[in-house]
């Protein structure tokens, strides 16, 4: 038997929240035929940010990859509203892109972006496979550690 994208969540422990609202001049996601282009989201919880600072510095790999994770619940939930409530309208996972705040010599993106991609696999199963950059950058908004985005194909 199949478990349903709702089903697994529910089993993962999984609500997903009300779309965050943009902190700036952009939109939530676009839907663009067969595609949804999800804009980057940041590890909000309840509208706080869970966890603020560099990698390398204030947080580490395994708080990262949590952080991450965060940020994949609120990038289905993004999807969720695109494809109107309804997850199973989701063909694929195209592509996650991840940004991690760290210091210079911090080497371990691709782990922190683990966060994200291993959720979103548990997620969608086959499904849930995607192409990936995992990039290091100085700073994100809102001194965020982590800003994940994605691109869905959906039916």
């Amino acid at each position: 038997m199949t478990q349903t994208i709702a089903g697994r969540l529910q089993s993962m422990g999984v609500t997903l929240p009300k779309p965050a609202t943009p902190v700036a001049s952009y939109v939530g996601f676009v839907r663009q035929g067969d595609l949804v282009y999800v804009s980057g989201q940041l590890p909000f919880v309840g509208g706080k940010l869970t966890k603020t600072g560099l990698l390398g510095q204030d947080v580490t790999v395994e708080e990262g990859a949590e952080e991450a994770r965060i940020c994949a619940i609120n990038l289905l939930a993004q999807v969720n509203k695109a494809c109107e409530g309804d997850l199973e309208r989701v063909v694929r996972c195209v592509r996650l892109g991840g940004f991690v705040a760290s210091t210079p010599a911090f080497a371990d993106h691709p782990k922190v972006i683990n966060g994200a991609s291993d959720f979103v696999g548990a997620v969608f199963g086959e499904k849930g496979a995607h192409a990936r950059a995992a990039v290091g950058v100085a700073a994100l908004p809102l001194n965020a550690c982590v800003e994940v985005e994605g691109l869905f194909a959906v039916r």
